[in-house]
C-alpha cells in the first residue's frame, strides 16, 4: 500500500524532532505535526526558560556576596519586563533553530493537532490552515506531558509551572504546592527574585526518590535561605480575597499569598490524539505502553519521551527518538539507561549519577559511604550559608563507584565527568589515584578518603 509518509512524528518537542531529522537522513519521507511551539516543553515551558530564571534570580545572592569583596553595587533591583522580553526573544530564536532543522532535513512540517482516523490515517486540525488527511507507515507518538493540577476547590485560581513563565507581573508572595524537582526550582526562583515564598508539600520531606541524604540537606539549604518550608501540609481549598489568595490548610490554618503555583506532577499528553480508534494500550499510570523498541500494542505506532513515562528527561527523549529511527530506518539501536546523570537547577543546584543510598543497600548490601559538606570557598567572607554536600556510594566487593551525588554550585556541571567515569566502570581506588584540581570544590571528589560509614 502506498503512503503519504513512511514515518509521521506527532509532537515536535525534543524527542520528535530528534526522530524525524534521524529517519529524513536516513532517506526516508517524513512529516511531523506540533499543535503549540516547536521544541516541546523544553525550550518552551521547561528546561531553557527555566534555567534563565535561575540565572536571573540568583543574582540577589551575587550582588549580596559581592559586597563582602569590596564592590558597591548600590540598590540593585529586579526589572521584570526586560527579564520577561529577553526570555521570550530567546525562546522565539530556539523556535526558528528548530524550524530551520526541520527545514534543511526536509522534514514537511504540519501546524495543528493530530488525531487518528485508524492505525495508518490522521486527521491535522489546524486554526489557519483548517483540517486535512494524511497517511503514514510508521507514526511516533511524541507529545510529552503537561502539569497536573488536583481537583481543589478554587483551583481555577492556580498558575502551574506553564503559567509561571509568562506572567506579567511579579507576585510580592507565592505559595508553590509539589515536592518534585520543578518545585524546588521554582521556590528559589521566586524567592531570589524577592517573593515571599512558601513551599508547600503533603509528605514528611519533599524530593522523593532522591538520595535521602541529599533531601536533608536540600530541605535544611531551603530553609536557611528563607523560603517558608510546610511538610506534611496540604491545601484544601483556594479563596480569592481581593487581589490576594487565602489557601485553606489541612490543619486547618489559612495562609494569605498573591499567588498559587501548582507543580504536584504531569501526566502523558494524550488527550484528543484519538487513541480510542485505535489498538493502544495504556499503563495504569495513563501512559502509552511501549516495549523495548518503542513500539506500542498497535504494530506500526511507536511512542517515545515523557508520554511513556519512565526517566522523563529531555536527553532521555531524544535518545529513545533516535533510536526509533535508526532502528525503523538504519540499524537497530538500544537506550542505554544505566548511569543517566541529573540536575535539579535548584539553589544550589543539585547533580546525581547512579544509585541512591537506600537503592544500593537493597542491591548490593555491603557498600561503603563517603560524605562530606563545607562551605563554599566564594562564601569565605560571609557568615552562614549554604553548604556544599558531597556523597560517593561505593559496593564493598567491587570497589566500584555505584552511586554520586550533590549539592553545591555549578553541581550539574561537575556530575556530567563523574557520570563519564562511572559509566567505564571507574573504582574508589581510580578516583583516589586522580589528583584534584586546587583550590575548586569538585576537588573533594577525588580527597574523600574517610568512610562515613558502612
Amino acid at each position: 500500500m502506498s503512503y503519504d509518509f513512511d514515518f509521521f512524528v506527532i509532537g515536535a518537542g525534543s524527542g520528535g524532532v530528534r526522530s524525524a531529522r534521524v529517519a529524513a537522513n536516513l532517506g526516508a519521507k517524513v512529516g511531523i505535526a506540533e499543535d503549540r511551539y516547536l521544541g516541546g516543553t523544553c525550550v518552551n515551558v521547561g528546561c531553557v526558560p527555566k534555567k534563565l530564571y535561575v540565572y536571573g534570580s540568583h543574582f540577589s545572592e551575587d550582588f549580596s556576596l559581592a559586597k563582602s569583596y569590596g564592590w558597591d553595587v548600590g540598590s540593585a533591583f529586579l526589572n521584570w519586563d526586560t527579564l520577561l522580553k529577553n526570555k521570550n526573544d530567546e525562546i522565539e530564536r530556539l523556535n526558528n533553530v528548530y524550524a530551520n532543522l526541520l527545514d534543511k532535513a526536509n522534514v514537511e512540517l504540519l501546524p495543528g493537532r493530530a488525531k487518528f482516523i485508524d492505525a495508518h490515517t490522521l486527521e491535522i486540525n489546524d486554526e489557519k490552515e483548517g483540517s486535512r488527511r494524511i497517511t503514514a507507515d510508521k507514526i511516533l507518538i511524541a507529545t510529552g506531558a503537561w502539569p497536573f493540577v488536583p481537583d481543589v476547590p478554587g483551583k481555577e485560581h492556580a498558575i502551574t509551572s506553564n503559567d509561571a513563565f509568562y506572567i506579567e507581573q511579579l507576585p510580592h508572595s507565592i505559595a508553590i504546592v509539589g515536592g518534585g524537582y520543578i518545585a524546588i526550582e521554582f521556590a528559589g526562583i521566586f524567592h531570589g527574585m524577592g517573593v515571599e515564598t512558601h513551599l508547600i508539600y503533603r509528605g514528611p520531606l519533599f524530593l522523593r526518590g532522591f538520595d535521602q541524604s541529599v533531601r536533608e540537606h536540600m530541605a535544611n539549604n531551603l530553609q536557611k535561605k528563607g523560603i517558608h518550608v510546610h511538610f506534611n501540609t496540604d491545601v484544601t481549598a483556594i479563596n480569592r480575597n481581593g487581589r490576594s489568595l487565602s489557601l485553606t490548610l489541612n490543619d486547618g490554618q489559612t495562609l494569605d499569598t498573591e499567588s498559587v503555583m501548582y507543580a504536584t506532577g504531569r501526566v502523558p499528553k494524550i488527550e484528543g490524539l484519538g487513541l480510542e480508534n485505535i489498538n493502544i494500550t495504556l499503563t495504569e499510570t495513563g501512559h502509552i505502553a511501549a516495549n523495548a523498541t518503542f513500539q506500542t500494542s498497535t504494530p506500526n505506532v511507536y511512542a517515545v519521551g515523557d508520554v511513556i513515562g519512565g526517566k522523563e528527561l529531555t536527553p532521555v527523549a531524544i535518545a529513545e527518538g533516535s533510536a526509533v529511527a535508526n532502528s525503523l530506518f538504519g540499524s537497530a539501536v538500544d537506550v542505554d539507561y544505566e548511569h543517566i546523570a541529573t540536575a535539579v537547577f535548584s539553589q544550589p543546584n543539585i547533580a546525581t549519577v547512579g544509585m541512591t543510598e537506600e537503592e544500593a543497600r537493597k542491591q548490593y548490601g555491603d557498600v561503603r559511604i563517603y560524605e562530606t559538606s563545607f562551605k563554599h570557598m566564594k562564601h569565605s567572607f560571609v557568615g552562614d550559608t549554604d553548604k556544599t554536600f558531597m556523597k560517593l556510594i561505593v559496593e564493598d566487593q567491587t570497589d566500584k563507584v555505584i552511586g554520586c551525588h550533590m549539592i553545591g554550585a555549578d553541581a550539574g556541571e561537575i556530575i556530567q565527568g563523574i557520570a563519564v567515569a562511572m559509566k567505564a566502570g571507574a573504582t574508589k581506588a581510580h578516583f583516589d589515584s586522580t589528583i584534584g584540581i586546587h583550590p575548586t570544590a569538585a576537588e573533594e571528589f577525588v580527597t574523600m578518603r574517610e568512610v562515613t560509614r558502612r
